[in-house]
């Protein structure tokens, strides 16, 4: 394998503007391939908006969806990597021929669609069916997978892609900045980001706390350092309806560490480049190479009654 550059993104999108955002999506993308970046990832429902779905009936929820492939969204992205020499990440509503609904997760060169992903666990509107299976895909001779937020914190979902196959795992998210039983957690206050111009450090402050980057170290570092894998973080920045969300979309490498991250309040990528090696330097390598499967396959295997609570859409 050779190299490759991979950017990740953060912009503030539109609420049901497909048409907007997938302009902010064809503009980055321009920008990162003049930097020279062979992929540009962006965040989960980065082309239909995300929070606002919480509200919107069976028939709304269908008329912003779309088939995939078919699609006009679909077309779009095509359209920007034959453009610009690119590939293309990036997340919308799905509908089916049956009606059922998918939170889609897309990959798209200048030839069409490179692989879907659908959303195993999601929760945002009660009539989106679960993604039932894992996707793993190649780019560039790199073999790449993708998980959706909540997939993530199920940690059997990134060894399971990591088993498959994938080397780069793409995580586009939603998150942070939301109600939790955890200390420290909570909604921040829309007014510090209509401040932000004038008072920075207190949006920084909530932004980089329990609330926002300080929980997502807790976690996402370990989930590339574990399973000896590139993870492609993907979030929003700024307001995704009437909540507030903290950007800070990175790029961590297979010790772990931060290698690339957005820092800014603004629209922003950040580029870096992946390089084969430290897949089998990093420590992850050594251990799934160390797994006794015999000894725990039916424990981890077993059935259990499932359960996903999200404390900031009850009520």
């Amino acid at each position: 394998m050779q190299p490759i550059k991979i950017a990740t993104a953060q912009f503030e999108n539109n609420s049901g503007d497909k048409k907007y955002n997938l302009s902010v999506i064809d503009s980055m993308a321009a920008k990162a391939a003049a930097e020279g970046a062979d992929v540009i990832a962006f965040h989960e429902c980065s082309i239909t908006g995300y929070t606002f779905a919480r509200n919107l009936s069976k028939a709304e929820m269908l008329d912003v969806a779309e088939f995939i492939p078919g699609g006009e969204s679909l077309t779009a992205l095509q359209q920007t990597a034959a453009a610009y020499n690119i590939v293309v990440l990036a997340g919308l509503f799905e509908k089916d021929s049956d009606d059922r609904l998918y939170k889609a997760y897309v990959c798209v060169d200048k030839n069409g669609l490179v692989a879907k992903y659908r959303k195993i666990h999601p929760f945002i509107n009660p009539h989106l069916t679960s993604g039932n299976e894992y996707v793993v895909f190649e780019l560039m001779g790199w073999k790449c997978g993708i998980l959706i937020c909540y997939d993530n914190n199920v940690i059997e979902n990134v060894r399971a892609t990591k088993l498959l196959g994938a080397d780069i795992i793409f995580m586009p998210h939603v998150t942070m900045c939301t109600p939790s039983t955890r200390p420290g957690a909570g909604f921040v206050d829309p007014a510090l980001w209509h401040n932000r111009e004038t008072d920075p450090t207190s949006l920084r402050q909530e932004f980089d706390g329990l609330k926002g980057r300080a929980w997502l170290m807790k976690w996402l570092p370990a989930r590339a350092y574990d399973n000896a894998i590139y993870a492609i973080f993907s979030n929003p920045i700024g307001m995704d309806d009437d909540q507030l969300k903290n950007g800070c979309s990175m790029i961590l490498d297979p010790f772990g560490d931060i290698i690339a991250e957005c820092r800014s309040f603004g629209n922003e990528f950040v580029i870096a480049t992946l390089t084969p090696e430290k897949l089998t330097q990093a420590g992850g390598h050594r251990y799934i190479k160390a797994r006794k499967p015999e000894l725990y396959k039916n424990i981890i295997g077993q059935e259990n009654i499932s359960e996903q609570k999200v404390v900031w859409m009850k009520g």
